[in-house]
Formats: C-alpha cells, structure tokens, sequence
C-alpha cells in the first residue's frame, strides 16, 4: 500500500513478500554497525520480523517501517524510512537506512521529509525524536538538516551503549 510519493521515490507499507529486500537491509554493513544486529540470519526470520515488529506497529499506532522504491521501471526497493513507537521515549521518533548502492543519495533526506509531513498532517504527531550512535556521523547530518537538535545522551537498553536523542516540534 503506497503512503506517500516524493519526487524520486515511493513510500509503502512493508509485507512479509518483502522478506528478502528487508533480510538484505538488516544485514548491512551500516545496519549492523549503527542500529545491531538483529539476529535476523534467514528469510523465516525476516518473515518473522515483519509479522511481530513491522505489521503489529501498523496495528497498534498506525505507523511503522515504510519500504523505499526508486521511481523508475523495476521499482528498485533501496531503503527503508519509519516513524517509530519506542517505550523509552515519551513521542514517536523516525529511522532510516539505506542499501549500500543507495547512501549519499539524498535519499534519506527525501524520503524523512515527507514521513515528517505525514507525521503532522496525518497522524498529529507534534513532536518528534531520533536515536543514533555519537559515532553515526552521516545520521547525525541528516537529522540536522531535518531541523532536529540533540536534546541528551539515552541509555535506553542494558548494555549500557549511549544513544543520542534528537528531537523538533512538528
């Protein structure tokens, strides 16, 4: 189901037929060093990613994970781009990540943009957060030229790494 349409890409909902683009995603050489490994190793995990993360998000609050899809004649799938719902922060927060031919594209940028429209127009969000590594320097970028500032350093899980928290009003 597509969301949104920005000038180069698509932004659609995730289904478990994405399995295989969302297994090569995870496994990335930046997805693991920046966001983890998700022990996500065969499609039956990926499948199962899908199912319990990705489509129960869309149930429960209405967003989620989008996939990105180049315009063009095969719908290339490069990315993905989401508003997230996290326990440990008080409003929504938006992620991305790019396959490796897709970075430093502007893709990233292209596609947050417009989920920050949908974000306020669609769903009222009236703020909104992103989590990265103090080390994930093109992240970091990115979210500045959003518009977000850091607002603090989360430690939100229990292995102790710290996060930085960015965050604007929508």
């Amino acid at each position: 189901m597509v969301i949104a349409q920005t000038r180069r890409l698509v932004i659609s909902k995730m289904s478990l037929d994405d399995a295989p683009f969302y297994l090569e995603l995870v496994n990335s050489p930046k997805w693991l060093k920046y966001i983890g490994d998700r022990g996500i190793k065969t499609l039956e995990d990926s499948k199962k990613r899908i199912k319990d993360s990705v489509l129960t998000s869309y149930d429960t609050n209405g967003y989620g994970a989008y996939k990105l899809l180049l315009k063009t004649e095969n719908n290339q799938l490069i990315g993905s781009c989401g508003l997230y719902k996290r326990e440990y922060l008080d409003y929504p927060d938006i992620g991305f990540a790019m396959l490796p031919e897709y970075e430093g594209k502007g893709y990233g940028y292209e596609s947050s943009l417009e989920l920050l429209r949908i974000a306020k127009d669609e769903f009222n969000i009236n703020r909104i957060g992103a989590i990265t590594l103090p080390t994930n320097q093109s992240s970091i970028g990115l979210l500045k030229k959003l518009g977000l500032v850091y607002e603090k350093t989360v430690i939100p899980f229990d292995d102790g790494e710290e996060l930085f928290l960015f965050a604007k009003d929508l």
